[in-house]
């Protein structure tokens, strides 16, 4: 009974602690008794060689006595303690986290000190005080750093420090904070060149830019950063003026207004030029919504009605909506800033018709032209300076401007409006048409080759019915990294990613034919996965900015060198490296010449070939060419059947089989034959397969 006996003392000094004097136990619960009375041993030995470390009572060293055990902390109930004690305990735990009282000395209610008589008790005390105070005040300090966080765009970007070093070059372009802030977190360390060139004459000068540089050299930020530049100085402006002049501030920034409409050939183009404006504009309250074709119209028309700041879409879905009466696209008196992206490809004979009906919409940069007086009471909200200040930019990865086009830059002598007749077979047209001003920037980065420095051109040169053979070789043996197959007819193209599924390799399509949401869905699955291969015509060939693709190969030549160039650009972008492979044939022969001297090449370097694979790749190529055509016929037979049933039911027609019962039997047998041939085919194949060469 000595451990209990040297815990009574205990009790009184922590009971003593929880009142406003010290109080002795009066009375002895029946309970609390009956536990007395029960054996307790000490948990440390009295021979514990730690015990000079660990402390020399026996009760240290982070084991608790049964009186010091605290109800509230632990969820128990310790008899013989009575209401009052209970609800002192309970008032004074609450005082002790609201004030700083030193851990050394407990306060009682009438504010007199007492200190702690036993030293095993103050150990235990102290701790869990300091624990609660550490807790605390980490909670304080995590607040504190958020908030410096967002306020502090330079040195902590979502919790990690920035070194403003890294960013030098960007710092030089004085960008607005919250730009250079999703900088920092995209990790973008340098701006590329064109980039540098852009910006300064954009953002700072307020030129309109006629701009050119290779593929991938990151021309979206270099007309993105200079718009969303301009439209939160606007609102810095506009917060600066305070609440007592709503009307002059909502003159310097004007809401539910669009503000910038960007133009893109493909669909697919649109798409990306939005995410990343999306992700520059991380943030900042400024709206960026995609309207293009193959998707839903009515859902488009809801995105609308938010009001969005800056639109990017293709000519018709946006001359569809026009047209239409569209309210928000039909405002142009408000416009700011007007994007042609990949320009060359708008001006192709036979494309985008509805490009020219757009510019033919837009006001004049005077604000002078007939065609806004239906809406000239909403230009109350802009002022005639910020309509002549609209920026023209027209963006592409080749350029040829005459020296008479850049002369009349110069003198402003360019022609304000043309006729409908006048077609945009031209860059000049096309920025005269779309109101390009005087002393525009020209900003022309491409090279002599107009292809990417760290790009390896090469050829294999083939029969055209072993095209396949050697697309399979690449792709087996010099698959790393993602790969695009460029057909030039969707024929093509079906044919040959059949025939890499028949022989196991996993392949995505993408062509004109397919609808939006199959070609969004085959592009996102491409990006996935870091070994992927996407068989595609030239919808693919511009402007889709996929990482990481380090092959191209044209399985069929393009028509122009300059879809080469374009095709080619999907590689060895932002100054990785890449490699570009041609399959030419006796008759792409011509094609070729035509392509090497547009270039100033005499010669393409040949692609290295292991010819010890080729008999096997041979013999896999003959198998999947035999259960290609099985499969083929079978499918064709059943798509024709199916036709022939679906028109008869729509005409009420009831089909009856004229086959005689021997022509059903022998056609079940030439069935079961040609099952049993294409699984024997089948099995071959994966057999021979499943060994590398």
């Amino acid at each position: 009974m000595a451990a209990v006996t040297e815990a009574e003392p205990r009790v009184s000094s922590k009971q003593s602690n929880n009142k406003k004097g010290k109080r002795k136990r009066t009375h002895i619960d029946p309970e609390i008794d009956r536990l007395d009375s029960l054996p307790w041993n000490s948990s440390i030995s009295q021979d514990d060689p730690f015990s000079v470390i660990a402390g020399s009572h026996e009760l240290e060293g982070g084991f608790l006595s049964l009186e010091e055990i605290d109800e509230g902390d632990y969820g128990l109930e310790i008899p013989g303690l009575d209401k009052k004690v209970k609800k002192e305990r309970k008032n004074k735990s609450k005082k002790q986290k609201d004030s700083d009282v030193d851990v050394d000395a407990d306060v009682d209610a009438d504010g007199v000190e007492e200190e702690v008589e036993e030293e095993g008790i103050n150990v235990e005390v102290k701790k869990k005080r300091k624990k609660r105070k550490k807790k605390k005040k980490a909670k304080e300090s995590s607040k504190v750093d958020e908030n410096t966080s967002v306020s502090n765009n330079k040195d902590d970007v979502e919790g990690e420090s920035v070194d403003e070093t890294e960013f030098y070059g960007w710092n030089e372009l004085r960008l607005h904070p919250l730009l250079m802030k999703s900088i920092y977190r995209l990790g973008f360390k340098e701006p590329t060149p064109i980039q540098k060139a852009c910006i300064p004459a954009a953002a700072h000068q307020g030129k309109d830019v006629v701009g050119a540089a290779e593929t991938g050299s990151g021309k979206t930020l270099a007309f993105g950063l200079p718009i969303l530049q301009r439209l939160l100085e606007e609102q810095d402006k506009a917060s600066n003026m305070g609440d007592n002049v709503g009307e002059e501030a909502e003159r310097f920034a004007p809401k539910g207004l669009l503000r910038a409409l960007i133009i893109t050939p493909t669909r697919e183009l649109a798409i990306q030029v939005t995410d990343h404006f999306k992700e520059a504009a991380h943030g900042i309250n400024i709206r960026v919504v995609s309207i293009v074709g193959g998707m839903s119209t009515e859902k488009q028309e809801r995105l609308l009605k938010a009001r969005p700041e800056i639109i990017v879409g293709t000519p018709g879905r946006l001359w569809e909506l026009m047209s239409g009466g569209e309210k928000h696209l039909v405002e142009l008196h408000s416009l700011s800033f007007f994007v042609l992206d990949e320009a060359d490809r708008m001006i192709e004979n036979g494309h985008f018709r509805e490009l020219q009906s757009i510019i033919d919409m837009l006001p004049m940069a005077s604000g002078s032209i007939g065609g806004q007086s239906q809406s000239s009471e909403n230009c109350q909200t802009l002022s005639n300076m910020q309509i002549k200040k609209r920026q023209t930019f027209v963006f592409s990865a080749t350029i040829a401007l005459s020296a008479d086009f850049r002369k009349k830059l110069k003198r402003g002598s360019l022609k304000s409006k043309q006729s409908m007749a006048d077609g945009l077979n031209s860059i000049e047209m096309l920025s005269e048409r779309a109101g390009m001003r005087a002393n525009a920037a020209i900003i022309d980065l491409t090279n002599a080759s107009i292809l990417a420095n760290k790009l390896e051109e090469s050829f294999i040169e083939c029969k055209e019915e072993d095209k396949d053979a050697y697309l399979y070789y690449i792709l087996s043996v010099h698959g790393q990294g993602r790969t695009i197959v460029f057909c030039t007819s969707i024929a093509a193209l079906r044919h040959t990613s059949a025939l890499l599924r028949i022989l196991g390799i996993n392949v995505w399509t993408l062509h004109a034919q397919m609808q939006q949401r199959a070609r969004l869905k085959a592009i996102d699955r491409f990006r996935s996965n870091e070994h992927a291969i996407l068989v595609a015509t030239d919808v693919a060939a511009r402007g889709l900015d996929i990482p990481g693709v380090r092959t191209v190969v044209h399985y069929q030549l393009p028509h122009s060198a300059e879809v080469y160039v374009h095709r080619s650009g999907r590689t060895a972008r932002a100054c990785t490296d890449g490699c570009s492979i041609a399959l030419i044939s006796s008759n792409d022969t011509s094609k070729f010449a035509s392509l090497c001297k547009s270039f100033s090449k005499e010669s393409f370097q040949r692609f290295p070939l292991e010819e010890s694979y080729m008999q096997e790749v041979m013999r896999r190529l003959s198998l999947a060419r035999q259960i290609d055509k099985i499969t083929r016929k079978d499918s064709q037979e059943k798509a024709k059947k199916t036709w022939f049933e679906r028109n008869a039911e729509s005409i009420e027609l009831m089909v009856e089989n004229d086959d005689s019962e021997e022509e059903i039997v022998n056609n079940h047998k030439q069935k079961r034959v040609t099952s049993m041939q294409l699984k024997n085919l089948q099995q071959v194949l994966f057999t021979t397969i499943n060994f590398l060469f």
